[in-house]
């Protein structure tokens, strides 16, 4: 076959991101497997990773070896005289001892989410939810907080993919005339533990359901910050949010329909002084939506998990915070695909 020619039109994007799931399975098998926990700090051969990893020897190689060729691994030498080691981002974000762990998030994916994505031409056509749900299982949120191991691994694996964000939220943002904070929705106590950590004279509360509180507070005791970071239980459909000079969400809006976006809207703005601010992070998707491919994916994904949830744009949610009486917003670029869209009182 002839080179392709510069500029000459190819169905190679096609056929990467067509074929793409051969990449994805690849690495979330290998994540679920703990393979990069089981190379951190050691150089293993082949054999050595069959036997730790229970793999068959027919495809052990190929496996390996496309890891390598993906950049997840590096390698030297060749099949049985090969010795395995973590890639440097593998290493820092994929093994499960360092805090930096973001597998959390893909081992959910893998479990759950892979499965539910084959049905998304089902729903599509029905725009109905295809998690479990679908067959009469418990609702995601309901199934997840009734089960302490599986929220302690949810709340892990959402505090672990957010970090990046939370850490750049609290060195960006001016928190200089406020000194007050509640996280609605606070997960782990992980974005009022970064704002207090950096910002020395704010005071923060993480405000979500009974069954996260003692576990955030775990959290926020391992790491001294006890005086100035509480964990809080409250249901923000059920109550009112506490008072603070500033209210966050981090992917809670998404989660939900446009009245219910509104009624949490609302309620943050009446919990804010007079020049208090509402910081929603999410994965903003552009205002002429044809640019981040991420945001609009996780749209499909809330129309796969939810019954009414959608990822929006900085517009989007301007046009709901003045119709609930915010003067101003404005948008604040995070890590990756993520954004703060920010509403002043």
């Amino acid at each position: 076959m002839e080179p392709s020619k510069p500029n000459q039109i190819t169905p190679e994007k096609i056929m990467q991101i067509g074929m793409g799931f051969w990449a994805s399975k690849t690495l979330l098998t290998a994540v679920n497997m703990s393979l990069f926990t089981h190379l951190a700090n050691n150089k293993l051969s082949g054999n050595d990773i069959k036997k730790k990893l229970n793999i068959n020897e027919r495809s052990l190689y190929d496996f390996l070896d496309t890891l390598v060729a993906l950049g997840f691994l590096d390698r030297t030498g060749l099949k049985e005289n090969a010795i395995y080691t973590n890639a440097i981002e593998a290493d820092i974000f994929l093994d499960k001892n360092k805090p930096s762990y973001i597998g959390g998030m893909l081992e959910m994916s893998n479990n759950r989410l892979y499965p539910f994505w084959g049905d998304l031409e089902e729903g599509l056509k029905t725009g109905k939810p295809q998690n479990e749900t679908k067959n009469g299982g418990s609702p995601l949120f309901e199934a997840i907080y009734a089960d302490e191991t599986k929220l302690r691994e949810f709340l892990h694996a959402m505090g672990g993919i957010q970090t990046g964000n939370f850490m750049m939220l609290a060195n960006v943002f001016d928190f200089s005339n406020y000194n007050t904070l509640c996280d609605i929705g606070g997960s782990g106590g992980n974005l009022s533990i970064h704002v207090a950590k950096n910002n020395p004279h704010m005071t923060c509360k993480s405000f979500d359901l009974p069954p996260v509180t003692p576990i955030a507070n775990e959290n926020i005791t391992a790491l001294g910050l006890s005086d100035r970071v509480t964990a809080i239980s409250g249901d923000f459909f059920e109550n009112d949010f506490p008072k603070a000079d500033v209210i966050t969400m981090g992917n809670i809006l998404h989660d939900w329909g446009t009245k219910d976006k509104l009624m949490l809207i609302t309620k943050a703005y009446n919990a804010l002084p007079k020049g208090g601010a509402l910081i929603v992070i999410e994965n903003i998707i552009d205002d002429d939506r044809r640019h981040n491919a991420f945001g609009l994916m996780m749209s499909l994904n809330m129309a796969i998990e939810t019954e009414e949830g959608y990822d929006f744009t900085a517009s989007d949610f301007n046009s709901l915070a003045k119709q609930v009486g915010f003067e101003k917003t404005e948008l604040m670029p995070l890590t990756g695909p993520s954004s703060a869209v920010i509403a002043i009182k």
